[in-house]
């Protein structure tokens, strides 16, 4: 696979030895000439000086045959900013980073699915280890063609669940209100500012997608 990195901060560069090792080709996009420098003769992967959210940097990138965009600089804005950036570049898929959870519920608006808050991932795994469970990788749960889907409840979704009118091969699993995470069955009352999550088959995503567009997208249809 082919993965481009905006910014060089730790995560991106034990990311990027990872999958340079496992002979994936990798690019990281750093602003900081010193920092490219200092990483090019230990690391086997390409570097691009320059702004990663600008559109002439991410164009150098060959948007259309890299299969994954990872925002991870230091500013929330900032990977906000590229991944929606990237995304009108056409990058098949992209992950924003994000530090503030206040802008989990704006990344959802936005469209921004593969959205990751690194403190809270930790802090959910520190608790288990605690608890004396072990976390399950997501990777060996959604197996074929099982996907998770997300979106934030508007006032048309404040409903019962049943009534959602989802496809066939998906159902609504938990919702976070509030923060606070609560198993959904078909009689669970939705509402407004509800975060949803939906399990559902590889082949429905789009119609997923289609029928909780971002505002951006439908504000600006040509994008």
């Amino acid at each position: 696979m082919r993965t481009v990195f905006i910014g060089a901060g730790q995560v991106s560069i034990e990311t990027a030895k990872a999958l340079v090792e496992k002979s994936h080709e990798v690019i990281i996009v750093e602003n900081d000439k010193t920092k490219i420098d200092e990483l090019s003769d230990d690391m086997d992967c390409s570097f691009l000086l320059g702004d990663g959210s600008r559109p002439d940097i991410l164009r150098e990138v060959n948007p259309e045959h890299t299969d994954i965009l990872f925002c991870l600089t230091d500013s929330d804005q900032s990977n906000v900013i590229a991944s929606l950036v990237g995304r009108s570049l056409g990058f098949k898929r992209i992950v924003t980073s994000i530090r503030d959870k206040q802008f989990a519920g704006i990344c959802h608006e936005l469209g921004l699915t593969d959205t990751i808050i690194p403190s809270r991932t930790i802090s959910r795994y520190l608790v288990d280890m605690v608890g004396g469970s072990k976390n399950v990788e997501l990777s060996t749960v959604l197996k074929d063609e099982a996907r998770f889907f997300m979106f934030i409840a508007e006032e048309e979704d404040a409903v019962v669940v049943n009534k959602l009118k989802l496809p066939v091969d998906a159902r609504v699993v938990c919702y976070y209100r509030e923060g606070k995470f609560a198993h959904a069955n078909e009689d669970t009352a939705l509402r407004v500012g509800d975060e949803i999550v939906i399990l559902t088959h590889s082949k429905s995503l789009n119609e997923l997608e289609k029928r909780w567009q971002p505002k951006l997208q439908k504000e600006n249809p040509s994008e």
